[in-house]
């Protein structure tokens, strides 16, 4: 999926305003100003479209774990220069609190079927024997899934 499709999707889910946008990249230590959130979010056809990177992404992303589940002692999470799907469904199960079963009623309310073996193997190390790649598809549907949770109208 495109970054700027799963910013945009989050920032709905959650009804976040450009000034709670900014305050989650500033809870990762990363200063933006509405100009870019804004950007980031339009439309790939709008001139003033720009590509929000995977950096971009990892570092709203740990703002949101931080925002949802409070700040963790020890080092800092540096940010990700290269996020996959898997990645992305890891960060939003942690900010989320979200368990295995929790993820496949969410799922469920796409009409998505996953069972918690399919679903465990994507949330494994890539050098696991049944680490699976996870995709567009089901990042898809677990967005879906979670917008006719927490947004159902």
């Amino acid at each position: 999926m495109i970054n700027n499709d799963i910013l945009r999707r989050v920032r709905y889910l959650f009804d976040f305003s450009d000034l709670k946008m900014i305050e989650i990249y500033g809870l990762a230590d990363y200063a933006v100003t509405r100009e870019q959130i804004s950007e980031w979010l339009k439309k790939e056809e709008d001139p003033a479209y720009k590509k929000c990177t995977d950096t971009q992404l990892a570092l709203f992303l740990n703002g949101l774990i931080i925002d949802k589940r409070g700040k963790k002692e020890g080092a800092k999470t540096e940010p990700e220069r290269r996020l996959t799907n898997n990645m992305i469904f890891t960060k939003l199960k942690i900010a989320l609190n979200l368990k295995a079963e929790d993820i496949i009623e969410i799922m469920a309310l796409a009409n998505f079927r996953i069972s918690k073996s399919e679903l465990s193997a994507f949330f494994r190390k890539p050098d696991h024997k049944h680490y699976r790649d996870c995709q567009d598809q089901i990042l898809r549907n677990f967005l879906q899934g979670l917008q006719l949770k927490y947004r159902p109208e």
